[in-house]
């Protein structure tokens, strides 16, 4: 019975299997040359290795049975045992790994290739990690340096940024006044920088507008009292908006890292208060005092929901401040700006407001009961802190003057147009911000620097 020779890689070219005359094969061992590392080729061939091992075994027909019943055996326990690999790559590469083909050799023993093999076996066994890495890395630089840093901020449904606009007054003193110096441009610059510097951080809008001293309207003059106007402006500009904050120009945002809404809305009922009689300058009586109206403007707290909020102002030392508040879109609001910017009132009262816009509005809380309901006051530090200069006879001033050491939000220069220097205080609060909110590198540099500064003294003194 003739024994049939086993496939062979080449198409109608049996091996010749064990016991068969390899010399009435009707083809021929395959044949190929391989390069070596070294460069010289090598010839592989299959009839010389099948000839050795028959030498080597023998006819013998009865080892043969056991050998073939021993080797069925040792291969299903060696295929029962893990199998262990070296390199992830390929389990049957062994022939071609000891034939010295499929792995980079450096010429020479270069130390140039013997550097860039030992750096492509460890990128090998890391690579995994290593792209881990790389995509979290290049996930870092897309966020923060890309613009899809603050377009995740300003989303209204993610960072909630374009749900705040800043409203900065600016040029005031040009126009028909004349009297802006280097000093005030200085002011000026800093401080639309600074705002401008805050809310790319957060993805907030900002609205700068002119307040220039001119006649705007034909039928009066009302220098100084656009506020209520420019309010109403940017509400239509910005119709996606929700709260809108009103800064002077003599305000400089210390703590840019403070969002609005960690430091505010988040938590918007904790940190504000209805009952004017918790710090009351101006002896306002409240509730309103008057048996006709409903129960929700007589209330101490209004409804106690900060849904409810429509305005948000701080108090100083003399009663309401508006060089800081916020105000927020609703039917409220609307019927609000419009009663305080009614021209019948101002040309009635305008001689008895002082403060113009500031004295209208307490006006207005003082005997308009259904504005108390809606309008909230905020502690002064929290957005409106004052310098040394501003309030300085106040007996509260703790709870009014700006402390480094509680990160106050903001430093309004309020009123330092009247005696005091303006480019100073800006100039202090400005430098004072910047060393605050230092990186870690720049700490790192100026502990160094302090430190040689102590040797060089040490030096000196010895």
């Amino acid at each position: 019975m003739s024994n049939p020779g086993t496939p062979s890689p080449r198409l109608g070219d049996p091996w010749s299997a064990a016991g068969a005359d390899i010399s009435r094969s009707r083809g021929t061992s395959p044949r190929r040359e391989y390069t070596q590392s070294n460069g010289t080729p090598k010839t592989v061939s299959w009839a010389p290795a099948i000839s050795s091992n028959q030498n080597m075994n023998g006819p013998s027909s009865s080892w043969s049975g056991r050998s073939d019943f021993f080797g069925r055996h040792y291969r299903r326990l060696s295929d029962s045992l893990p199998r262990f690999q070296r390199s992830g790559r390929g389990r049957d590469y062994a022939e071609k790994e000891k034939l010295g083909r499929g792995r980079w050799v450096p010429a020479n023993g270069s130390l140039r290739g013997n550097l860039l093999s030992m750096c492509g076996r460890i990128l090998r066994r890391l690579r995994l990690r290593f792209v881990i890495v790389l995509a979290f890395l290049f996930a870092i630089f897309l966020f923060y340096v890309t613009p899809l840093h603050h377009l995740y901020r300003s989303a209204g449904y993610l960072g909630g940024g374009s749900k705040f606009v800043i409203i900065l007054a600016a040029n005031q003193g040009g126009g028909v006044m004349e009297w802006k110096g280097p000093r005030e441009w200085a002011i000026e610059r800093d401080s639309i920088k600074n705002k401008r510097k805050y809310v790319k951080k957060w993805g907030y809008n900002l609205e700068i507008v002119d307040m220039t001293t001119k006649k705007r309207y034909a039928h009066e003059w009302r220098e100084s009292w656009e506020k209520v106007d420019e309010i109403r402006n940017a509400m239509r500009k910005y119709p996606k908006a929700e709260w809108f904050w009103w800064l002077d120009l003599h305000t400089f945002i210390m703590e840019p890292s403070y969002s609005l809404q960690s430091h505010i809305f988040n938590h918007l009922k904790e940190v504000t208060y209805r009952n004017i009689n918790e710090y009351n300058p101006l002896n306002i009586t409240h509730p309103f005092p008057a048996p006709h109206i409903d129960e929700l403007s007589g209330s101490l707290e209004g409804d106690g929901k900060p849904e409810s909020i429509n305005l948000i102002v701080p108090q100083d030392c003399g009663g309401f401040n508006l060089g800081s508040f916020f105000v927020r879109r609703s039917d409220w609001s609307d019927r609000l700006l419009d009663i305080w910017w009614d021209p019948a009132g101002y040309e009635q009262k305008h001689m008895e407001w002082e403060h113009k816009e500031q004295d209208a509005l307490e006006y207005l809380y003082k005997n308009q009961a259904w504005i108390r309901p809606h309008t909230a006051f905020i502690p002064q530090r929290m957005i409106n802190s004052f310098p040394p200069g501003a309030c300085s006879d106040a007996p509260n001033g703790s709870m009014i003057h700006y402390v480094e050491h509680d990160r106050d939000f903001v430093v309004n220069m309020a009123g330092c147009e009247w005696g005091r220097d303006c480019w100073g205080e800006m100039y202090r609060y400005r430098e004072l911000s910047n060393h605050l909110n230092r990186t870690w590198w720049e700490k790192f540099k100026d502990a160094l620097s302090e430190r040689w500064k102590l040797i060089k003294k040490a030096r000196q003194k010895s």
